[in-house]
This record gives C-alpha cells, sequence and structure tokens, in this order.
C-alpha cells in the first residue's frame, strides 16, 4: 500500500478523531439560550458553518488573527441571518464557545477502535491548527489522550498547516524520517498537500465528501486504517 515501512502516525483532530459538527452544535445549543439568543439552531448552524469554514481558510493563511476568527465568524453569520446582536454579545458567546466546546466529549465512528488497534503497533501522534489548550482539554475529555505520544499544535509551531514548518517540527519531536510517517486528516490542502510536500505518505479521510482527487487513498471511515497498513 505505502512505499516505505510506516512507524509513525500522525492524525488531524477536529474533523478526523473528533466530532467537531455534533459537539459545536451541543456548544451553540447550550451558550445561544444561557445568553438569551433567540434563534432557530438548525438555521444558526446551516449559515454559521461555510463562514466558519471560510474564516478558518482565511486564518490558516494568515489573512486574520485568531481573535478576529472568533469573532467575525459569528458576527457574519447574526449578519447573514438579518439579526442584530450587538458586539458585547458577540464578544461573550466567542468567549463563552471556546469555553464550554471542549466539555463535550463525542468522537467520529470508531475512533477509539482503531486507536486500540494502532496504538500497540506504531507511535501515534497529533498536528492540529486548533488552539493549544482547547485542543488539549478535547483530548482529554473525550478520553483519547493517552494514546498520542506528541501532539504538535500551530500555537506552538508559530504557523498553521499546510506550512512546511509544522510538519518538520512534528517529525523532529518524534524523531522519525518523513517517509516513515503517515499523516491521516480530512483536509485536502492543510493536511494532505501540506504533509505530502514534506514526503510524508498521506492518507484522506473523507469526512467532507470530497470527490476523489487522486493524490491518495481515500477512506470514509476510520476502522478501514486496519485494512490499508
Amino acid at each position: 500500500m505505502f512505499d516505505y515501512e510506516v512507524t509513525d502516525i500522525f492524525f488531524d483532530l477536529d474533523h478526523t478523531l473528533w466530532d467537531f459538527e455534533k459537539n459545536s452544535a451541543l456548544t451553540f445549543a447550550k451558550i445561544l439560550v444561557d445568553n438569551k439568543v433567540k434563534v432557530d439552531l438548525d438555521g444558526f448552524l446551516e449559515v454559521y458553518a461555510p463562514i466558519n469554514m471560510q474564516m478558518w481558510a482565511l486564518y490558516r493563511e494568515n489573512g486574520i488573527s485568531q481573535s478576529e476568527l472568533r469573532y467575525q465568524r459569528l458576527k457574519r453569520t447574526f449578519d447573514a441571518l438579518h439579526m442584530h446582536v450587538s458586539d458585547e454579545v458577540i464578544n461573550v458567546l466567542a468567549n463563552d464557545y471556546i469555553a464550554h466546546l471542549s466539555s463535550f466529549t463525542h468522537l467520529l465512528p470508531n475512533t477509539v477502535e482503531t486507536l486500540e488497534y494502532l496504538f500497540p503497533r506504531y507511535k501515534l501522534h497529533i498536528i492540529t491548527n486548533g488552539f493549544q489548550e482547547v485542543q488539549a482539554r478535547k483530548l482529554k475529555g473525550s478520553g483519547i489522550n493517552h494514546y498520542f505520544q506528541k501532539i504538535i499544535d500551530s500555537e506552538m509551531a508559530g504557523v498553521k498547516k499546510p506550512n512546511r514548518y509544522i510538519f518538520e517540527l512534528a517529525l523532529d519531536m518524534a524523531q522519525v524520517e518523513p517517509q516513515n510517517s503517515l499523516m491521516v486528516g480530512d483536509n485536502l490542502e492543510a493536511d494532505i498537500l501540506g504533509a505530502k510536500a514534506m514526503g510524508m505518505q498521506v492518507l484522506h479521510y473523507n469526512f467532507h465528501k470530497d470527490s476523489n482527487h487522486g493524490e491518495c487513498t481515500m477512506i470514509d471511515d476510520l476502522i478501514e486504517i486496519k485494512n490499508i497498513l
């Protein structure tokens, strides 16, 4: 399947292991009610999801700051819904969202089963563009932190995937050569193309149901990794 022996597997976290969509929806269900913002949750999430993806794309490209990401994704959602929500309330929601997001702990299907299979056979690590404190709480809260030897995040690296340096840092920390490493992630640009450019082997977890791109093997369920390695 792969050209070289795989000794180390690097996972993305959100949308790859940790069920970001479900946990985010539960967080909004709580904080919108807590802050007395009256909005249909399903309608809010339908508008918010693509805006959040756009804001994260800008953030990866250093087009906006962390604070702008947190504010603008909410501001633009309420504007699109033609709702007047004050900056004060938006900032409270932005802070509450980060504070409560990691308290929800749903994982994507077969995450634990896959990690249980891989753990005795490979060295496992995380490379994430998320914020250090939040990602650490997600891993601990969902009970999977003990599977991973090294956790590399964009705050630690000072750059975000697909920047070459975050992969270089991860490989250096894990003390492994690129060709003996496998990156598993959901984002074609950040995870797959970024790692591939570094000489790492790659596997695309097709969470977003993307069309076949020919860059690497795509899987629809994490458990498929058992039959590939």
